[in-house]
């Protein structure tokens, strides 16, 4: 696993569920479970008191819903925020990309066993990207266009002038579901620049994630849908 200490609160509103990944990550070196939830308005309260690193929050719940949660969450996350993972049943999920939109650093399939559980926990923690950034791909390629592009989020899509070529290309290639060290290979560049450039393309964009990078390349038509990650 990892030798860094990271604190986890637990979000289901199954307790069942709830209770096994909880057994699971009490079970892992390194990782303190600080608190679970059993639904939204709980999770956001108890996100601002136990401050923990990362949150697993699973989506469809009574009450106040994942999306909602998360977003709260974050608006009112002191620095730095939690990274939160969002818990799903099937990976084309329309609720798994709303959550992404509002700032989940990923998403983990609900059957996942204990050592993809623990790997998404680490990944998330240290700020990469989840596993295959293709499955992210194929999911915002499939709600994107169907929500409209800025629908959901209330607020246009952010000016991609802002951005050099260089940046450009490297958001395209996040969008396509390359890795850091794929981008690096494809560019001539090492993997250094290529979160040098992600960075200063976050920063400019006011993203807090990778996932909100691949929305926001989709929605503002930089790549579209049906692109592959073999061509620039």
């Amino acid at each position: 696993m990892t030798s860094a200490h990271i604190k986890v609160l637990v979000v289901d509103d199954q307790f069942l569920i709830r209770a096994g990944l909880v057994g699971v990550l009490r079970a892992a070196p390194g990782i303190e479970v600080v608190g679970e939830a059993g639904d939204g308005a709980e999770a956001v309260e108890l996100a601002a008191s136990a401050r923990p690193d990362v949150i697993l929050m699973d989506i469809r719940m009574p009450g106040m819903n994942g999306i909602t949660a998360t977003e709260r969450i974050l608006a009112e996350a002191a620095d730095p925020p939690p990274r939160i993972l969002v818990l799903t049943t099937f990976d084309l999920d329309e609720y798994v990309y709303g959550a992404l939109r509002a700032g989940a650093a990923g998403f983990l399939l609900k059957d996942s066993g204990p050592e993809r559980l623990l790997a998404a926990v680490a990944a998330v923690d240290s700020g990469d990207a989840l596993f295959a950034p293709s499955v992210t791909r194929r999911l915002v390629e499939a709600f994107a266009v169907r929500s409209g592009a800025v629908g959901d989020a209330g607020a246009p899509p952010p000016d991609l002038a802002a951005l050099t070529g260089r940046e450009l290309e490297v958001l395209k290639l996040i969008a396509r579901g390359l890795s850091n060290a794929d981008i690096a290979d494809r560019l001539y560049i090492s993997e250094a620049t290529v979160k040098t450039h992600l960075n200063r393309t976050m920063n400019k964009l006011d993203l807090d994630t990778r996932a909100q990078a691949v929305v926001i390349a989709y929605e503002t038509g930089l790549v579209t849908p049906g692109s592959s990650g073999s061509g620039l």
